[in-house]
């Protein structure tokens, strides 16, 4: 039986922070870089061997934006499995987060364009499944994205 070959020889951990402030609006990113370059994301990204989940969370988010935030419960976990050479299988811990400020400042290596996007404007980006997935269970109206 033939095994699909992937990137790499294990699992890859990550961590997404769906940030939402004060006025219930959920931080979105525009991806600079691949994957899912040119769509809109949260912040996040693989966890460090030996760095801990909340650290990870507060790295990326810092990193990405410029953001302090607290971490708050973890809202679901998606698994993202694409075999081939150039692919990968990941587990996404998705967590709630709180920012401690609105100033965004974003990487411009990483990130193009971040906004605040309230729910009801959530169908106008267009977003990877993951990102839509738990946005969908977070926001339960409909935020579809056909572009």
């Amino acid at each position: 039986m033939h095994k699909p070959k992937f990137k790499k020889d294990h699992v890859v951990t990550s961590v997404v922070a769906v940030i939402v402030n004060n006025s219930g609006e959920v931080l979105l990113t525009k991806r600079n870089i691949p994957p899912f370059l040119g769509e809109w994301v949260m912040p996040g990204g693989k966890i460090d061997l030996g760095e801990q989940i909340v650290s990870a969370i507060q790295r990326e988010v810092m990193e990405e934006v410029g953001l302090t935030v607290e971490v708050q419960n973890l809202l679901d976990v998606f698994e993202h499995v694409t075999p081939g050479e150039h692919h990968y299988h990941f587990v996404i811990l998705y967590y709630r987060c709180h920012p401690l400020s609105n100033d965004i400042i974003q990487n411009e290596a990483e990130v193009s364009e971040a906004r605040w996007v309230p729910s009801e404007k959530l169908s106008n980006y267009k977003m990877p499944e993951g990102t839509r997935y738990i946005l969908e269970k977070l926001f339960p109206e409909p935020i579809y994205c056909e572009l």
